[in-house]
C-alpha cells in the first residue's frame, strides 16, 4: 500500500512560466480516486544536478515518485538519465518502442534523425508504458520500498498513457484486489473553512470512506472515496458518509461528480417543463450566455434582455420610471420590477433580475459589490436577494450569477 506521493515536473518551460502544469492536477485527481494521498509537488528545470537532489528528497517523504516530462530527443531531456545514474540502473533500447517511433515518422512521411532513437531507451528491468498518441514510452519501476512512474509531458500523451497503462501499474501494486469508488458532492453558498467546521468529526475520524475537502472557482467540493472487495459495498459506506454529511450541510448541496450549478439548474428547469427568461444589467448577458449552452436550451431559455442603461431598462424591458427615480437601479425595487418585466416580456414561467455594482465605483451611492438578484417564481411571487460580495469586476459577475443559480435551485426544489 503506498502512504504518498509526490509528483515531479521536470522541465525549465514550467518554471519560465511557459506553460501551466495541468499534468500534476490531472495526476492529483487520479491518484485521489486510488486512496493515494499526494503531499508534494516539485517542479524541477532541466538540469540533472537538481532532479538528482529532488529525487532524494521526493524519498524522503513518498514511496510513489511520478515524474512527468524529460523524455523527449534532445539532449536537456535527462529524466530517464538521471534517475538511471540515482538508481544505479542500466539504460537499454526497446525494440518495440523503437518500432513505433520508425512507424511514426513513415506514417507522417518525415525523415527520422538519429537522436529520435533515444526515445526508445528505458530503464532496464521497467514495464514499458505504451505510448499511444506519441514517440516515447514511459516506463513504471519499483525498486525496494519505492515505486517510480515516468510518464511524457505533453498532456494529450500523458493523460490516456497514466488511464490505460500507468494506473493499472499502480493497482497491481496496492496488494489487495479491492475496488476503489469515488464520488463528488458540490456545495455552493459556503466557504471551505466553514463545511470543515460544520463536518469536523466526521474528517477527523475517516478511515473508510475517506474525505477530501477541495475549494475553488467560489465553490466547494468534497470528494468521498470508499475502498471495499465488493464494488456494491463500496457504494454502500458512500451513501452512508454521503448522508451523514449532507445532514449537516445539505441547504449548500448541488449536485455531484462533473455536474455544474448551471447544469443542475437547467435540467431542474427542463424536467419542470419550465420556462426562463432574464433581465441583465449587472451581469450583461453572462447568465443567459451560460444556461444557453446545453442541448435543449430553446426548449427552456425564451429570452434576456441587458439592460445596463436606465432608458433600456424603462423603454424596453418597462421597468417603472417611477422605481429607478425614486430608489434607483440598483435597489430592491429596481430588482424585483426587472424580474416581474423580464417575465411579462417573455411569457415565462421564471423570470430573473441582476442588478448591482461590479465596479470599479460607487453607483446610486451604493459600494462596490453590492448586488441585487431577482426571482419572478411559478408560483407568482417574486423575491429579492441582496448580497455583498468582494473581489475584481469579474468575479462579482462570476459569482452573482452562481449565486442566482443556487437561490433558483433552493426555490425550486422547496416547492417540489
Amino acid at each position: 500500500m503506498f502512504r504518498s506521493a509526490e509528483i515531479i515536473a521536470v522541465g525549465s518551460e514550467l518554471l519560465l512560466g511557459q506553460i501551466c502544469n495541468t499534468n500534476a492536477q490531472f495526476l492529483s485527481k487520479q491518484l485521489a480516486e486510488l486512496g493515494i494521498n499526494v503531499y508534494f509537488h516539485t517542479v524541477v528545470g532541466d538540469n540533472p544536478e537538481r532532479l538528482t537532489t529532488a529525487i532524494h528528497t521526493a524519498k524522503e517523504r513518498a514511496d510513489l515518485l511520478i515524474f512527468t516530462g524529460g523524455l523527449g530527443p534532445t539532449k536537456d531531456d535527462l529524466t530517464k538519465e538521471t534517475i538511471a545514474k540515482v538508481l544505479q540502473k542500466n539504460l537499454v533500447m526497446d525494440e518495440n518502442a523503437l518500432v513505433n517511433i520508425e512507424t511514426y515518422f513513415r506514417k507522417t512521411n518525415r525523415l527520422m534523425s538519429e537522436n529520435n532513437k533515444k526515445q526508445a531507451i528505458v530503464l532496464e528491468g521497467s514495464n514499458v508504458l505504451a505510448n499511444d498518441y506519441g514517440m516515447a514510452p514511459g516506463m513504471a519501476l519499483t525498486e525496494k520500498k519505492h515505486t517510480y512512474i515516468l510518464l511524457p509531458g505533453p498532456p494529450k500523451e500523458l493523460q490516456p498513457m497514466f488511464v490505460n497503462y500507468g494506473r493499472e501499474y499502480i493497482l497491481s501494486k496496492l496488494g489487495v484486489k479491492e475496488q476503489i469508488v469515488s464520488k463528488v458532492l458540490r456545495f455552493f453558498g459556503i466557504g471551505e473553512s466553514q463545511l470543515e467546521t460544520d463536518i469536523d468529526d466526521l474528517i477527523e475520524e475517516q478511515t473508510n470512506p475517506t474525505i477530501a475537502p477541495l475549494a475553488g472557482d467560489q465553490e466547494v467540493t468534497l470528494r468521498l472515496t470508499a475502498k471495499h472487495h465488493s464494488e456494491e459495498e463500496a457504494k454502500r459506506l458512500i451513501a452512508q458518509t454521503e448522508k451523514l454529511i449532507l445532514a449537516r450541510v445539505g441547504e449548500y448541496f448541488y449536485g455531484y461528480d462533473e455536474d455544474t450549478i448551471f447544469s443542475v439548474l437547467f435540467d431542474k428547469i427542463q424536467q419542470s417543463k419550465y420556462t426562463l427568461s432574464s433581465a441583465e444589467s449587472l451581469t450583461g448577458g453572462l447568465f443567459s450566455e451560460r444556461m444557453t449552452t446545453f442541448t435543449g436550451a430553446s426548449s427552456v431559455i425564451e429570452g434576456s434582455v441587458v439592460c445596463y442603461t436606465n432608458d433600456i431598462k424603462e423603454n424596453v424591458l418597462g421597468v417603472s420610471k417611477e422605481i429607478l427615480d425614486q430608489f434607483g437601479a440598483v435597489s430592491e425595487e429596481c430588482a424585483r420590477d426587472m424580474a416581474d418585466c423580464a417575465k411579462k416580456l417573455f411569457q415565462t414561467d421564471i423570470g430573473v433580475s441582476f442588478t448591482g455594482v461590479a465596479g470599479p465605483g460607487t453607483m446610486d451611492g451604493k459600494p462596490v459589490g453590492t448586488v441585487y438578484i431577482g426571482l419572478a417564481l411559478p408560483s407568482g411571487e417574486t423575491t429579492v436577494h441582496h448580497i455583498q460580495l468582494v473581489g475584481s469586476r469579474d468575479g462579482i459577475r462570476q459569482r452573482t450569477v452562481k449565486y442566482c443559480c443556487h437561490l433558483l435551485l433552493n426555490e425550486l426544489f422547496k416547492s417540489s
